[in-house]
């Protein structure tokens, strides 16, 4: 059985020229195209789709899912972590509805929040969806990352955070230079001694560190806050600094 793209479009709530767009830049081919260049999806693209959808609702770029996509064989695994995310989400989703809950009874005369009540489920939810981007993007070894990394850092939490704020100053006051400069080169050399505080990256997930930070929508609003060209220095540089030292 095949289903047209207007049927696709309307089975899937999505638009015909997002499924064009897939189309153009190789996200989602269809099954095949007809003589008369109409496009035809059989259940293998919608199951795709579905995948693609999944992680647009993460948040994650076209050309992140695009390599996602591409570089999982383990469609199940995926899923599994898929729905491992989306579990975390609804129990965050219960947080936040709470501490509104909450909010609504003080402001009506009730009981009195503490500040830390007043932002509860906030930054478990962006913590978990760095986690879930870096595991779709490492599979099972950024998991077992992610948990050498937390019982690193236990107890260092402002330690680390002034480090890296540090971090960040350097580098804001070096935008406009090149990435490969010795004077960029020298702080993300000081970021990656940091990073391995918490885990230890190779070349590969060193870069993708990079290219998280410019593609997650949670790090482009932080860096873009300071400078909208800190994100891309930032992964530049660094891809400049995992194929030269790592």
């Amino acid at each position: 059985m095949s289903w047209s793209t207007a049927q696709v479009a309307r089975i899937a709530g999505v638009t015909s020229r997002t499924l064009r767009h897939y189309d153009d830049i190789g996200l989602l081919r269809p099954a095949r195209v007809s003589p008369g260049g109409l496009r035809h999806y059989e259940r293998e693209q919608l199951l795709r789709l579905q995948q693609i959808m999944l992680l647009r609702e993460f948040g994650m770029s076209l050309e992140t899912i695009g390599a996602v996509v591409a570089g999982e064989a383990d469609r199940v695994g995926q899923l599994r972590r898929h729905h491992r995310w989306l579990i975390e989400e609804r129990d965050r989703f219960d947080r936040l509805a709470d501490t509104v809950a909450a909010t609504i009874t003080q402001l009506e005369g009730g009981t009195r929040m503490s500040t830390e009540q007043l932002f509860e489920g906030f930054d478990a939810g962006r913590q978990a969806r760095y986690e879930a981007e870096l595991i779709e993007r490492y599979g099972d070894g950024a998991a077992t990352a992610i948990a050498e990394s937390k019982e690193r850092t236990a107890g260092k939490g402002a330690e680390l955070q002034a480090e890296w704020a540090g971090i960040e100053d350097r580098v804001v006051a070096l935008l406009g230079a090149a990435p490969e400069s010795p004077e960029v080169q020298a702080v993300i050399a000081d970021h990656y001694r940091w990073i391995t505080r918490h885990w230890t990256p190779d070349r590969e997930s060193y870069t993708g560190l990079g290219q998280l930070y410019a593609d997650s929508p949670d790090f482009r609003a932080r860096f873009d806050a300071r400078d909208p060209r800190l994100a891309e220095l930032l992964r530049d540089a660094i891809a400049v600094y995992a194929q030269a030292s790592l």
